[in-house]
């Protein structure tokens, strides 16, 4: 599961009329959505490693054999996504407790509620995640 398909239970963040960017409100709201999201992430891979123990079969056939095995490759891939993710989340949660959450690490304004309603562990804002996506694909030429 996508960080951008679990947290759109949660209705978009309006603010009011004058709020001060990432008042207390806002880092409550982008809060509550990282931990929503990790909790689900955590129940997946929880549900991931008692399925994989319980259907721990055997087969005779080397069809079924190696189906079985492509099919956990592609859970622990799966899995190994989702780690990851959690580790960004983690990281996120570590921001708003500093007071570092919505701020661009790499020139330092503003990300925007919007970014970060549909990518809650953005860390740059999209000019600057622009231009690094555009230098990754001038070295990988």
């Amino acid at each position: 599961m996508a960080d951008d398909t679990l947290h759109k239970q949660f209705p978009p963040y309006v603010p009011t009329k004058g709020e001060e960017y990432m008042s207390e409100k806002q880092q409550a709201h982008f809060r509550e959505i990282l931990s929503s999201v990790k909790s689900e992430l955590m129940d997946d891979i929880e549900r991931t490693v008692h399925t994989m123990q319980d259907e721990a079969t055997v087969f005779a056939d080397p069809n079924d054999r190696a189906s079985q095995e492509s099919d956990i490759a592609l859970e622990l891939r799966n899995r190994d996504r989702e780690r990851k993710l959690i580790k960004k989340i983690d990281e996120a949660l570590g921001r708003i407790e500093s007071g570092e959450y919505g701020y661009c690490d790499s020139c330092g304004v503003e990300i925007g509620l919007k970014r970060l309603e549909a990518r809650p562990t953005a860390t740059m804002c999209i000019d600057c995640k622009t231009l690094e996506e555009m230098r990754e694909r001038q070295v990988a030429k």
